[in-house]
């Protein structure tokens, strides 16, 4: 092979490459509401309808699918407002499952939800840093272990789904369960999508391996 084919072939590669790049950097743009098909207008009027407000974060790459769009959020109109183990140790279960993920937006978005919610910041800081949370309130603990199990291992010990169950019920126990997989799933979209955070957030530490026990203290 001569040094011109040669280089024409790591141009052509470079070209490849660039453009990848590119393209992985935007695979999943914000639609405007004026390039709206029939089937997105749609779903965007009962998105508002629902949420008092139109299209935005986890939602807007899933409106490439506009009836999975509107089953998402019909789930997170009940998970992210109304789960039967309350808003504070909702949002404790939702900063785990982003840190599990390490999904930027979802942290970005949660933590300030959380804080205002009750969750402390040092419990929270803790979290992002792949670390177990220390002086934890027993709701919190129990909330954390199970949460945590099901993110890392994918399944729930007998001894943590007991803890929930005494506490919250059955209901209690499927709907954390619930909000570990929802989550999860907006996770994987976001991930997917590469969905960006605002100019104003930080990315979550990227870690070569979260917490090495669930087990608080």
């Amino acid at each position: 092979m001569t040094p011109m084919i040669i280089r024409k072939a790591m141009l052509a590669a470079c070209i490849t490459l660039t453009s990848f790049a590119v393209a992985a950097q935007d695979r999943l743009p914000t639609i405007s509401p004026a390039d709206y098909n029939a089937e997105q207008a749609k779903a965007a009027e009962e998105f508002l309808a629902a949420r008092k407000t139109p299209v935005f974060g986890p939602f807007e790459p899933l409106m490439y699918s506009p009836n999975l769009m509107n089953l998402a959020r019909g789930m997170g109109d009940y998970l992210r407002y109304k789960p039967s183990i309350g808003n504070t140790l909702s949002e404790l279960a939702i900063l785990i499952t982003a840190r599990e993920w390490t999904q930027d937006y979802e942290w970005y978005v949660h933590y300030p939800i959380a804080l205002k919610a009750g969750i402390k910041k040092e419990l929270a800081d803790r979290i992002a840093l792949g670390q177990v949370p220390e002086g934890m309130s027993e709701d919190e603990a129990l909330i954390y272990q199970f949460a945590w199990e099901l993110n890392r291992n994918k399944r729930v010990s007998d001894e943590a789904y007991a803890k929930v169950e005494t506490r919250f019920g059955k209901q209690g126990a499927v709907d954390l369960a619930g909000i570990c997989g929802y989550y999860t799933f907006l996770a994987m979209e976001l991930n997917m999508a590469r969905y960006p955070i605002p100019g104003d957030g930080k990315l979550l530490p990227r870690l070569e391996s979260a917490a090495t026990t669930g087990k608080s203290k």
